[in-house]
């Protein structure tokens, strides 16, 4: 990768391993002292954060039509200051006006500013050739649960949420928002408002659908782990600190996935990839209840491991399958279900986990075989070359 590919993805990657750690994987470790403290419950804290997503689903093709249009840079750059503000929101809360004012902030922050963004940031600068910078983006970005859970229990333990909170701000300004201005200039492309997929080949209908589905259903299974996995683990009889433990080797898992994926996957189409990857959830959920707590450890492994290398799928394939011309508003379009699926994903598998406790992984698993049948029914769909706006420039 040459140096100035590799600066990017480093700084892209640093970025997003901030955002997420300070985003999606806030709740499961804040949700708790936060509902003690502003006397809610913890389903209405997570309630908050499931409208911040409605919200990213709502942003989403805004953010990536205006990405297509002026780059990643002043994008991701400007979401650096939304974190830092709704975070900031969030630590001044002393009822549920401000906290869910401040998820709400977050909400835009998160349409725009995390792996959407970051992957139409570099088709917008690489084209065709962004595959393997959004691979090392997600190398990078997928270290966020095992920085982010430690270090957000870490600062609760010595201060409290609110100080969690200010901290987290605190970082994007100081780190988050100087990556984010590193990035390259891409060139701003005049586009039509009559047709802001100028040069986009037409999305066969099916296709789109069933991208639509896998992405919803990877999504909801995803960001239900994140929220949920420490007391879905202990559901299954692991103590806290276990479960604690297992949470931090979902980043390594997804890493070292996503370097197979980079090394000896990158030969294979990405389908075949998502594919593989779709069963290695359900094949974590059946060591589980095989073996039970011992197992804790191989569940979490799997589970990373297949949602690293899907997390690289979900900016691939739209790549691969309809090229990079309006890659950021079309990227938006499909995953507004997805988003959706997310928003509701922390507030139906509670729903489930108190019902059905370590049970509720039946239907986690069952998703992410329904993902796999709409994968192997996916086609690769070709298309003639086009050309795209893009071209790295001085930063």
């Amino acid at each position: 990768m040459p140096s100035s590919r590799a600066r990017t993805v480093a700084a892209l990657g640093t970025a997003q391993t901030l955002g997420w750690a300070s985003t999606y994987y806030l709740p499961a470790i804040l949700a708790a002292p936060m509902a003690h403290e502003l006397g809610l419950s913890v389903p209405a804290v997570f309630a908050a954060f499931s409208a911040a997503l409605v919200v990213s689903a709502l942003l989403g093709p805004h953010a990536g039509q205006a990405i297509d249009r002026w780059g990643g840079r002043p994008v991701l750059s400007a979401t650096s200051l939304v974190f830092a503000l709704g975070l900031a929101v969030m630590g001044l809360a002393h009822g549920p006006v401000l906290l869910v004012i401040g998820w709400l902030v977050l909400g835009v922050g998160m349409g725009s500013g995390l792996y959407e963004g970051a992957f139409a940031a570099l088709v917008r600068l690489q084209g065709r050739d962004a595959r393997g910078s959004i691979t090392g983006v997600t190398l990078l970005g997928g270290l966020a649960s095992t920085v982010g859970w430690p270090l957000s229990s870490w600062l609760l333990a010595q201060y409290d949420w609110r100080t969690a909170c200010f901290a987290w701000a605190a970082l994007h300004l100081l780190v988050g928002l100087p990556l984010n201005l590193s990035l390259p200039r891409a060139q701003p492309v005049a586009i039509d408002p009559a047709r802001p997929i100028e040069a986009a080949a037409p999305v066969p209908t099916t296709s789109a659908l069933l991208l639509s589905f896998v992405f919803a259903v990877t999504w909801f299974v995803s960001t239900a782990m994140a929220a949920h996995l420490p007391r879905v683990l202990e559901a299954a009889g692991t103590t806290t600190a276990a479960a604690i433990f297992v949470g931090t080797l979902l980043g390594p898992a997804q890493v070292a996935a996503r370097l197979f994926d980079y090394g000896v996957l990158s030969r294979v189409h990405p389908l075949l990839s998502a594919r593989l990857a779709s069963v290695l959830h359900p094949l974590g959920v059946a060591a589980l209840f095989i073996a039970g707590p011992i197992a804790a450890p191989v569940f979490g492994v799997l589970h990373g491991a297949g949602n690293g290398i899907l997390t690289i799928a979900k900016g691939t394939l739209p790549l691969v399958l309809f090229g990079p011309a309006g890659y950021g508003q079309r990227q938006g379009v499909l995953t507004v279900s997805a988003r959706i699926a997310q928003a509701l994903a922390p507030w139906l598998f509670g729903v489930a986990l108190d019902r059905w406790g370590a049970g509720s992984l039946v239907v986690s698993a069952a998703l992410s075989l329904a993902a796999l049948v709409a994968l192997l029914a996916l086609r690769p769909v070709r298309e003639e070359p086009r050309s795209v706006a893009a071209g790295d420039a001085s930063a």
